[in-house]
């Protein structure tokens, strides 16, 4: 079963990640929930990819999908 995204927290979590890690802030990260075999997972997708040079880029989806769990209680 796949989850519904509330778009409101959604939005709010990936401001807190872009807080804290701004140099993500021109590629346009969204917050996404894709299915899996299993459940599902919750992801960034970006409108353009950010260059392999920016290391940070698993904190930066992890810090965006914890805050949106803990803002949805989920």
């Amino acid at each position: 079963m796949c989850m519904e995204l509330n778009p409101t927290l959604a939005r709010q979590a990936l401001d807190e990640a872009l807080a804290r890690f701004p140099e993500f802030a021109p590629f346009g990260a969204r917050l996404v929930v894709r299915p899996l075999q299993r459940g599902s997972a919750y992801m960034l997708e970006y409108e353009s990819r950010p260059p392999a040079e920016l290391a940070n880029a698993w904190e930066f989806q992890n810090v965006a999908v914890k805050t949106y769990r803990r803002l949805a209680g989920v």
